[in-house]
């Protein structure tokens, strides 16, 4: 599981999947579009359901990436635990296994339960610039440091891009380039 904002999914986002799917025995990669992150700022933030059809759109011909909306029915805010937990629940014949980048495992101790995310699943850690990754000892049999292909790219450099009228070709795929041209998303601050 891959959850994120995708404010909008770029193709950073695409290749961390895709190295997973590759390297990482997993069936498949679901995309998590989170409402509202706890620990982000919302300002910026497009709708949920625009952002999971960008999602949607980016993923169309990869049958082995699943766009979900499931924290969208779940109470808010978004939790990963909760979600896990529900998932896990509803799905007991799949073993889930967590996608996050340094940045975010640097604050999982922030996030709500980190301990039960750490005793029952695996977390696959890709490396962000700025968070380096120290595992302790005790997590060591449970996460694991991908050596994904890295590439520069944030949403708030594409939003940023997007506000200045500036080109985001190649930073996402074309038919969420094409989408957000056409809704003129991410022009206002």
């Amino acid at each position: 599981m891959y959850f994120g904002s995708f404010n909008p999914i770029h193709i950073g986002h695409l290749l961390i999947a895709n190295h997973v799917l590759n390297h990482c025995s997993v069936d498949q990669v679901w995309l998590i579009v989170s409402p509202q992150n706890p620990l982000k700022n919302k300002q910026g933030l497009l709708n949920e359901y625009q952002r999971l059809h960008l999602a949607k759109l980016a993923t169309e011909a990869d049958e082995r990436i699943r766009v979900m909306d499931v924290e969208f029915k779940l109470p808010r805010p978004s939790y990963t635990i909760d979600t896990l937990t529900y998932l896990s629940e509803k799905y007991p014949e799949n073993k889930f296994k967590v996608i996050m980048g340094s940045d975010s495992y640097q604050n999982l101790p922030r996030w709500k339960n980190p301990e039960l995310i750490l005793r029952d699943y695996a977390v696959l850690v890709y490396k962000r610039p700025g968070f380096e990754v120290v595992i302790p000892k005790e997590q060591e049999s449970v996460v694991t440091i991908l050596d994904a292909p890295y590439l520069d790219i944030s949403a708030t450099q594409i939003r940023k891009s997007r506000q200045e009228r500036k080109s985001i070709r190649y930073l996402v795929p074309d038919a969420v380039r094409e989408e957000i041209e056409r809704s003129g998303y991410y022009l206002q601050g």
